[in-house]
């Protein structure tokens, strides 16, 4: 059976594999907490490339008329985080990722098949 996607969701996860973005994990956190939907987790080879990557999502999707409700991490790069409300984006310096371990904090989530989105 195959999902179909918020189309607020698509828009974001191009935006996200617009700038190389590695290991990307898209998780619907619905049935486990009431503040966001989706959490979108990805890596980066630096800090350099996160802050180039959480900007390059911010400034297509405000193409799009969509927004980040905050930003946070763009000057340091080593975690980026973009809150558009019912979608939070991360982006992670990889050390940083494997340190904080979300992917293992959210293991209960349903995890999104997004290899057909370009």
């Amino acid at each position: 059976m195959t999902q179909e996607l918020d189309p607020r969701l698509v828009s974001i996860m191009k935006a996200v594999k617009g700038r190389k973005a590695e290991n990307i994990a898209v998780l619907d956190v619905r049935e486990l907490t009431t503040y966001t939907d989706y959490f979108i987790l990805a890596n980066a080879r630096s800090t350099r490339q996160a802050a180039a990557v959480g900007e390059y999502i911010k400034v297509e999707l405000k193409k799009e008329g969509i927004t980040p409700l905050a930003v946070d991490g763009l000057s340091e790069g080593s975690w980026v985080l973009l809150d558009y409300g019912d979608v939070i984006v991360h982006v992670f310096y990889e050390e940083t990722r494997d340190y904080y371990d979300l992917d293992g904090l959210w293991a209960d989530a349903v995890v999104i098949d997004h290899e057909g989105i370009e």
